[in-house]
């Protein structure tokens, strides 16, 4: 394909993903009011937020499962289609319990897209070429991680709209996606004899995932680390993944191909891939708390504050996937990806509440472009040393262990916050001379900082910028194992073939050779098809 096909090739998926983007960003500013009007509680609250993300974890492993057995564009359009219904859903939801379920429809979707959109991507794109277009997708990242907030203030604030709005606008992209996608996507459909879907596999996986994940994300706030519903939740989760292993090491067509472990390059990047997840989500989703609560910014100015670490992310991952692209070297640019952001995390340990913003700026940027060379790149990596046959399996497990990794970090570090902003306040006030125990109740919630009198204001502000730097510092050594795992990594020849190339040429498939060397001939001008 020519660059110019790629590209209309890839604006489906670029819409595609923005609207994946969107979702997961446009309600962070609403759900206070959307909680509040819908009479909800901050369990509610918990819940509407972790339920797009245990079931977009849950479900990725098995979209990629299924792009190496049916027709690629079709499960992107589903997924497409999945996420409408339930952007529609929860915005005509009157009850907090259709908007939790509308919330898993989405993460459902949002899985598809996840893991369809770089399988994709490697199906019609060689390797060789991967990079120079993996700076297009950090581009529409940018976009929507900034725009989403912003857009959601204003829908909120706006009384004529309001917050079913923040659901709605997602809408008219994920039905422009779906019209691109069938227009310029141009796929053949995969027919494999006998395809047996592992379907007990994929139950025991899911279920096992999301009880790992209900237990990390409501452990230390709705029930103590050390409880009975931790022993319940983690010992079903261990046994009902052990089952899985055991179904998937005995079927034909494995929801995961246990056998791609074998491979090291896999094997590390999955690995790299779940400490990425750790250290860069678990770290930086806490940063819009701590412009707001302890530098005392808006919420639209704590949006706005984010942007040097996603113009950093975007620029190194444009630069290095163009360096890749025309020189075929991708490991020096994890291992420097993986150091800078080693540094970036260590240098936002440092900050507290007088931070000042031109320094916080650098900090983030150097946060920013270790991660845009490090994250996309290990994808290419693993997707460059696996048979094409494998390529979604191998895709959907590095987006999966990363998601796992985000999970994690989140929920723990987290609840690590929360301890350590009640002990800061409590230190605090037992300096001024007030009783023990006052800071349970003042630590307890994100507080209202403008009914704070100044003295108040002054502690609650430090006690958040100690506990962020904190989770940084946390955060580091996450990042410098990941540092480890990609040292180790063999770095070896960029194909120069298309996933779909490749997997004609192992299926020995002359009529997908004759529409390959019919393609090659339309370049070159013959005119020539299949049909002549």
């Amino acid at each position: 394909m020519s660059n110019r096909q790629i590209l209309q090739a890839m604006s489906g998926l670029m819409a595609g993903m923005f609207v994946a983007i969107l979702a997961g960003t446009v309600v962070s500013n609403a759900l206070p009011r959307i909680i509040a009007d819908l009479g909800a509680s901050q369990s509610s609250y918990t819940w509407v937020v972790t339920a797009e993300l245990l079931a977009m974890t849950a479900t990725v492993p098995l979209w990629g499962k299924l792009s190496d057995l049916y027709n690629q564009k079709l499960l992107l359009q589903l997924s497409l289609g999945m996420f409408v219904v339930g952007s529609l859903l929860a915005g005509f939801s009157h009850d907090v319990g259709l908007l939790i379920f509308s919330r898993v429809a989405q993460g459902v979707g949002a899985g598809g897209l996840t893991a369809l959109a770089q399988v994709v991507m490697a199906a019609i794109i060689p390797p060789r070429r991967l990079g120079r277009y993996s700076g297009i997708f950090g581009a529409v990242f940018a976009v929507g991680t900034v725009a989403g907030p912003l857009i959601g203030g204003v829908l909120v604030d706006t009384s004529w709209l309001g917050w079913r709005w923040c659901f709605f606008i997602g809408v008219p992209f994920a039905l422009a996606a779906i019209v691109l996608l069938q227009r310029t996507l141009k796929l053949p459909t995969v027919r494999r004899r006998e395809v047996k879907i592992d379907f007990l596999g994929a139950s025991l996986i899911v279920t096992g995932i999301c009880a790992l994940l209900i237990w990390v994300s409501l452990a230390g706030n709705e029930f103590d680390w050390a409880s009975w519903q931790t022993a319940a939740l983690t010992s079903t989760g261990v046994v009902l993944l052990a089952a899985a292993v055991f179904v998937e090491s005995r079927v034909s067509e494995p929801i995961i191909p246990l056998d791609i472990f074998r491979n090291r390059t896999i094997t590390l990047t999955t690995v790299a891939s779940l400490l990425v997840g750790v250290a860069m989500f678990g770290g930086t989703v806490f940063l819009s708390q701590y412009f707001q609560v302890s530098l005392g910014k808006s919420a639209t100015i704590a949006g706005l504050m984010s942007l040097p670490m996603i113009m950093g992310l975007l620029v190194s991952s444009t630069i290095a996937g163009q360096l890749i692209s025309a020189r075929g070297k991708w490991k020096v640019y994890l291992v420097a990806g993986a150091a800078i952001m080693t540094a970036g995390l260590g240098l936002l340990s440092t900050i507290g509440a007088d931070t000042h913003f031109g320094l916080l700026s650098i900090y983030m940027a150097v946060l920013g472009i270790g991660v845009g060379m490090l994250m996309q790149n290990l994808v290419l990596a693993a997707q460059n040393d696996v048979p094409a046959a494998e390529l979604g399996a191998a895709t959907s497990v590095l987006s999966f262990f990363r998601s796992m990794g985000g999970t994690i970090g989140t929920s723990v570090l987290g609840a690590i916050l929360a301890n350590r902003v009640t002990d800061e306040i409590t230190k605090s006030l037992k300096e001024a001379g007030t009783p023990p125990g006052a800071g349970q109740s003042a630590g307890h919630g994100v507080p209202d900082m403008s009914t704070l009198p100044a003295p108040m204001r002054d502690i609650v502000e430090n006690a958040y910028g100690v506990a962020t730097a904190d989770l940084f510092l946390i955060a580091t050594p996450f990042a410098a194992l990941a540092l480890l795992a990609v040292l180790f990594i063999k770095e070896k020849p960029l194909k120069t073939t298309s996933g779909m190339e490749r997997l004609a040429e192992e299926r020995g498939d002359p009529a997908e050779e004759l529409n390959r060397l019919a393609g090659d001939d339309a370049k070159a001008g013959t005119g020539r098809t299949l049909a002549d």
